[in-house]
């Protein structure tokens, strides 16, 4: 039997449930949130659900204005403002468990579910992966069962069953949607100014241990799927900022022409891929060396960086094709080249000497770049993900001090001792390598594969990519990060090599986070319009998709009325046993009168069978204090009443 619950009992049933909504809403945006903030929410809860035991005395009405704008203060001073999504997220936070706090009635009930719903919806502005799904749907199913509770009381698992039901009736009309309602480009609302703060990759500058704290991040930068076999691991260099400008510590990329085509006629081997990009918040669309043209809405740098538009806020895909042998800056402006031989007056006095020396040996700048490679490897620097610090003339320090340093030590490095010795150069910052998912064959690189090489220009050859880090680590080009580094490095959890049962979990994992990525939040306009235009709907008449959306709702809508009524609903427990008594005694001689109750009906049989009264009586009083009385009857009630009414005979 189920009834809706009484004021005496909204303490103990839909509170419960509304607990565990919250809690479920609450744990997955704990780890963005400040540990005071999660664990004075987690306190609140907990602290409401143990005074549950007893009967809930209602908070003065004055206490929760107070708590209100206490917990606005707090966020102000966390934050330093109540806007933006870090903010706003924190403030539904703390509110929520002030509204479970003050839960009292129906009404506080469904404004705690509005709030869960919210929070939920907060989810994805930080990640769309299937993960998230997941979580956002279990905080949807509480929230379902909740509201459901205001309603009816059973036990858990058929509590659930309930939902299940419901949310399963409500997928079609979610597919329907999905599919017709119309994509918009871009958000439909302006999202606040930190909706993309915290994203991971590259940087339009680059410092010594910049790169070095980026890789150690197991984080996905792109995907990238080869129509033909890839290219070998040492022309895998996946072009991002160029770095012209050095101020003795920091390198920075100048500001560059773009054209709709690339300054260079491809040349060579092609490779066509489709590359799926993550959010960096940037332009720059990392491409394989060297793009040829026709990448969608990209601009073309002088540099050879292809650029977005618009910054990347959101994942993209979009084909693109290379030709790594490629011959690039054969006829570079003068400007571009006294750029890049530029150096900041004075400091690095060793490395200025040794490019002098090699300057003084070597009249040919391709002799020049040869021997300073050479002196380079015969140098026996160390490559570790660890470097130690060095101050203000950072290229001495490395090659003459520490002898130990990233792929960033190594390119600035080699970049000022090139200048010093005159030949231009500069360093290009992107990621080198990827490896290939052996579960949809798509080739992926993460933040741990970031890295920097250098370029020079020779006269009758162009821009001309250096790796120095390869003179020290060889294995970094052929076998990544982790084939490069020592074997106590720190390395990320997720790109160990030792770990093998790890990156089998891992790389299934990414396969069905790449196919979500494709299929579900891929689902933009142009696929969108495809798919329809299959289906017969032309997306230029909006009225036609309207209409087709309107059928189809009102075809699901009936067919969901047609098997309400088809299917039977399960019949209380009580009043079947309640049935077969009265069917037993219509078998003696005696129906029940339509008009009747069980009281009445009970004392007519009794007269017609003295030697029943009493049990007669007895089922007919069980019966009507199950039925009719406040508390909800217990499952050993109503099978006590089954079988009494069983073993009762005429």
């Amino acid at each position: 039997m189920s009834r809706p619950p009484t004021d005496a009992t909204l303490a103990r049933y839909p509170l419960r449930w509304a607990a565990a909504c919250a809690g479920a809403t609450l744990l997955p945006h704990l780890p963005r949130l400040p540990m005071w903030l999660g664990a004075l929410a987690a306190l609140i809860l907990a602290w409401r659900v143990l005074g549950q035991r007893t009967t809930p005395t209602p908070l003065p009405r004055f206490i929760t204005p107070l708590l209100a704008i206490a917990a606005g203060v707090l966020i102000l001073v966390q934050y330093g403002t109540l806007f933006g999504k870090q903010a706003g997220i924190a403030l539904l936070v703390l509110l929520l468990g002030l509204k479970y706090l003050e839960c009292q009635r129906p009404r506080d009930i469904h404004v705690l579910v509005l709030l869960c719903f919210f929070l939920q919806l907060g989810l994805f502005l930080d990640t769309q992966s299937p993960l998230t799904g997941l979580g956002a749907l279990a905080g949807c199913v509480l929230a379902t069962a909740t509201l459901l509770s205001l309603h009816t009381r059973h036990p858990v698992r058929a509590q659930l069953r309930t939902t299940g039901v419901l949310i399963l009736q409500a997928l079609p009309f979610m597919v329907v949607l999905f599919i017709l309602f119309p994509r918009i480009p871009g958000p439909l609302w302006g999202l606040p100014a930190d909706a993309f703060s915290g994203r991971t990759g590259l940087s339009d500058s680059m410092q010594p241990g910049a790169i070095s704290e980026l890789s150690q991040s197991g984080e996905i930068a792109f995907r990238a799927e080869f129509a033909d076999a890839p290219p070998p691991p040492a022309q895998r260099y996946w072009r991002g900022p160029v770095l012209t400008d050095f101020d003795g510590m920091r390198w920075t990329g100048r500001h560059t022409a773009t054209a709709d085509q690339p300054a260079y006629t491809p040349d060579g081997r092609a490779y066509a891929y489709t590359l799926t990009l993550e959010a960096h918040n940037r332009r720059w669309l990392l491409a394989l060396d060297y793009p040829a043209g026709g990448i969608p809405d990209a601009r073309y740098a002088s540099d050879y960086t292809a650029l977005s538009r618009e910054p990347v806020r959101q994942r993209i895909r979009y084909p693109a094709t290379a030709y790594p042998d490629s011959r690039v800056g054969l006829d570079a402006p003068a400007e571009a080249l006294r750029a890049a031989l530029a150096l900041p007056p004075g400091g690095n006095p060793r490395t200025r000497a040794l490019a002098a020396t090699l300057r003084e040996r070597h009249p040919q700048p391709a002799a020049r770049v040869a021997a300073a490679i050479d002196w380079l490897r015969n140098a026996e620097l160390a490559y570790t993900l660890r470097p130690p610090r060095l101050g203000i003339d950072s290229a001495d320090a490395f090659l003459f001090d520490t002898r130990q340093g990233f792929c960033e030590h190594f390119a600035s490095a080699f970049v000022i001792l090139m200048r010093g010795a005159g030949v231009p150069a500069r360093v290009v910052t992107g990621y080198q390598g990827g490896e290939l998912n052996p579960f949809d064959s798509a080739m992926v690189v993460r933040q741990s594969d970031a890295h920097a090489w250098a370029e020079v220009w020779l006269a009758g050859e162009g821009w001309r990519r250096v790796d120095p880090t390869a003179t020290s680590a060889p294995r970094r080009i052929d076998g990544g990060l982790a084939a490069a580094l020592p074997d106590d490095a720190a390395l990320p959890l997720l790109v160990r090599p030792d770990l093998t049962w790890l990156r089998t979990l891992r790389d299934r994992w990414e396969f069905v986070g790449n196919a979500w990525n494709q299929w579900v939040l891929g689902f933009d306009q142009n696929r969108q319009r495809t798919l329809l235009n299959r289906l017969g709907l032309h997306t230029e008449d909006w009225r036609q998709i309207g209409a087709a959306l309107l059928v189809t709702i009102g075809t699901l809508l009936a067919a969901l009325a047609w098997w309400a009524r088809r299917t039977p609903r399960p019949e209380d427990p009580v009043h079947r046993a309640w049935r077969r008594f009265e069917r037993k005694l219509a078998r003696a001689g005696l129906p029940r009168l339509p008009w009747e109750g069980p009281a009445d009906y009970a004392s007519r049989a009794a007269m017609q069978w003295p030697q029943h009264a009493a049990t007669i009586h007895q089922i007919a009083r069980r019966y009507a204090k199950l039925r009719y009385g406040a508390a909800e009857p217990a499952a050993r009630d109503a099978k006590t009443l089954d079988t009494q009414i069983r073993r009762f005979s005429i």
